[in-house]
C-alpha cells in the first residue's frame, strides 16, 4: 500500500519471572525502507526527549538506549493482511574506564616523607562517562617510589594513574634578621647582635655562621648569615652595620643679604613648570627639594636650566619615614635613585619632613631626629631648615599672603632661608612679586650648593 500507516511507539513494563522490570518499545512501521528508517529515527528522537532526569542515552549498535537496564526492541511491519515483527535485544554494558585527572605528575619531598605529609599538595579528580564524579572514592597508596590512584566504576572498570616522588630536599633554609637591614651605630657604641631566626622545609638541625664583625671605628661593615641544612642547602642574608661619628665641622660659608628661594614636596605638573618659566625670566637659580611625586621630565628640566636638585624623601609620610632609621634611609635612598636616574647626578643635600625641629616624629619613635642628623652628616650630607616661612602649606590662603609672610620676613644682616612649596597654587602666584621685591631692596638670590652652610634648626626628638 502507498498509504502512508500511522507510527505508534509505546513503552511497554512487564515483569517476566517476577524478576526486575525490562522495558520493551514497539514502533509500528510501513514497510517502505525509507519511511522505516524515518520511523526508527523519529522513535530514538522521542525515547530521547522523554527521559527521567537521572537517565541518559548511549549510542550502541544503531540504537539509542538508556543505560542501566536491559531492552528489547520490536520493529512490526504492518502490511494489513499481516504483520511481520523482528525483536532486538540490547544489553546496554559500560565499557569505558573512568577518568584519573592530576594537577602534577611528579612532586619532590623531603627525604623520609611519609605520604600524609605531602599528599594535600596534589589536586585530583575522577569522573566517570555513566557515573559521573568518582572522586571521593578514589583509593591513594605509596608503592615503589610512587604515589597510585586507583578507582572502579559501577561496573568493574578500573583506572590507576601513577605519580613520581622525588625525595629530596631543594629549598635552602631561610633566615630571617630581628632588627633592621641594616643598622646605625653611635661612634664609642658596642654593636650588640639583635640576633635572627632560621627555618627549614624538612629539618630542625640547621647550622648557622655570621661571617664578619663590626670594629669600633667610623665606617660601614656588612655581617653575612649562612645557615646550611642536612642536604647541604645554604640560604644567606646580610645586615650592614654603619658606624658614625657627629662632626658638624665644615658647615659651609654663607653671605648675609642674600636670598635662597628653596621648594619642597615637588614637582607637580600643574605649577612647578611655571615657577621655572618665572625663575629663568628673572635670571634667577633656586633650589628643589623633590620626592618621588610628579613627572621625571620637570626635574630634568630643573638640572638643565642649573637650579640645585635636592632630597625630600620619597613618600613624605611622616608614619612611615620617622618609624626607625632604617625606613628613613630607604625612603631617602629611592629619591635620590630617582634624582640620578634622572640627572645622572648624585645629590647630598636633603631636608626633612617637617624639618629637623619636628616634634610630630615623637609620635612614631623618640630620639629618631637626634639619630638622623648624626647618621646623614657622617654619610656626607648637608641637610637645611630654613629662617623665612612662607606658610604657604598652613595659614596662607591666598598669593598676596604668601608674597607678604616672605618679604616682611627679609633680614640684610642674614642670609635668608625661604620655605615654599613649588605644589601651591599661591607660591606659583606670588613667586614673581617676591623676586621683584628682592631685587629692588638690594637682595642677592642664591641656591644651596655643597658649599652653603648649613641652617638649621635645634633638634627637638
Amino acid at each position: 500500500s502507498n498509504e502512508k500507516p500511522k507510527t505508534r511507539i509505546r513503552k511497554i513494563i512487564s515483569y517476566p519471572n517476577k524478576k526486575k522490570p525490562k522495558h520493551f518499545y514497539v514502533v509500528t512501521i510501513s514497510k517502505n525502507e525509507k519511511q522505516f528508517t524515518e520511523r526508527v529515527n523519529e522513535f530514538n528522537k522521542l525515547l530521547l526527549d522523554n527521559l527521567k532526569p537521572n537517565e541518559r542515552l548511549v549510542y550502541n549498535d544503531d540504537c539509542f538506549c538508556i543505560a542501566s537496564d536491559e531492552y528489547e526492541i520490536s520493529y512490526i511491519l504492518d502490511l494489513k493482511i499481516m504483520k511481520i515483527k523482528k525483536t532486538r535485544k540490547v544489553i546496554v554494558s559500560d565499557l569505558e574506564k573512568p577518568i584519573i585527572k592530576l594537577s602534577i605528575n611528579k612532586i619532590s619531598v623531603c627525604p623520609n616523607s611519609k605520604l600524609e605529609d605531602y599528599i594535600d599538595k596534589i589536586k585530583y579528580e575522577a569522573t566517570d562517562e555513566v557515573d559521573g564524579d568518582l572522586t571521593d572514592i578514589v583509593n591513594i597508596y605509596e608503592s615503589n617510589g610512587k604515589v597510585v590512584y586507583s578507582v572502579k566504576d559501577k561496573s568493574g572498570n578500573e583506572t590507576i594513574e601513577e605519580l613520581t616522588v622525588n625525595y629530596i630536599d631543594l629549598e635552602k633554609p631561610t633566615i630571617k634578621l630581628h632588627g633592621y637591614d641594616t643598622i646605625y651605630l653611635k661612634y664609642g657604641t658596642k654593636y650588640s647582635e639583635p640576633g635572627y631566626e632560621v627555618s627549614d622545609n624538612c629539618t630542625k638541625d640547621v647550622k648557622v655562621t655570621v661571617e664578619g664583625s663590626v670594629d669600633n671605628k667610623v665606617g660601614k661593615y656588612t655581617l653575612t648569615y649562612k645557615a646550611k641544612d642536612d642536604s647541604g642547602n645554604i640560604g644567606e642574608t646580610k645586615r650592614n652595620v654603619v658606624v658614625y661619628n657627629y662632626n658638624p665641622s665644615s658647615l659651609g660659608t654663607i653671605k648675609n643679604g642674600t636670598i635662597y628661594l628653596t621648594f619642597d614636596d615637588g614637582p607637580s605638573a600643574a605649577t612647578t613648570g611655571y615657577i621655572l618659566d618665572v625663575l629663568k625670566e628673572e635670571n634667577v637659580h633656586a633650589t628643589f627639594f623633590v620626592t618621588s611625586n610628579g613627572p621625571d621630565y620637570l626635574i630634568k628640566r630643573m638640572y638643565d636650566e642649573g637650579h640645585t636638585v635636592a632630597l625630600h624623601t620619597s613618600t613624605h609620610d611622616y608614619k612611615y619615614i620617622y618609624s626607625s632609621v632604617d625606613n628613613y634611609m630607604k625612603d631617602l635612598n629611592n629619591v635620590s635613585a630617582r634624582v640620578k636616574r634622572i640627572t645622572g647626578y648624585e645629590s647630598k643635600i636633603i631636608r626633612f619632613p617637617g624639618g629637623s625641629s619636628n616634634t610630630i616624629s615623637r609620635n612614631y619613635k623618640k630620639g629618631i631626629m637626634t639619630e638622623l642628623t648624626g647618621i646623614v652628616t657622617n654619610m656626607g650630607y648637608k641637610y637645611y631648615d630654613w629662617n623665612v616661612d612662607s606658610n604657604d602649606a598652613g595659614g596662607a590662603s591666598t598669593s598676596y599672603q604668601v608674597y607678604y609672610n616672605v618679604i616682611s620676613n627679609l633680614n640684610k644682616n642674614r642670609a635668608n632661608m625661604v620655605l615654599m612649596h613649588d605644589v601651591k597654587v599661591t607660591t606659583k602666584g606670588a613667586i614673581r612679586d617676591i623676586i621683584h621685591y628682592g631685587k629692588a631692596n638690594g637682595y642677592e638670590f642664591k641656591q644651596i650648593t655643597m658649599d652653603t652652610y648649613m641652617i638649621r634648626h635645634g633638634v627637638n626628638n
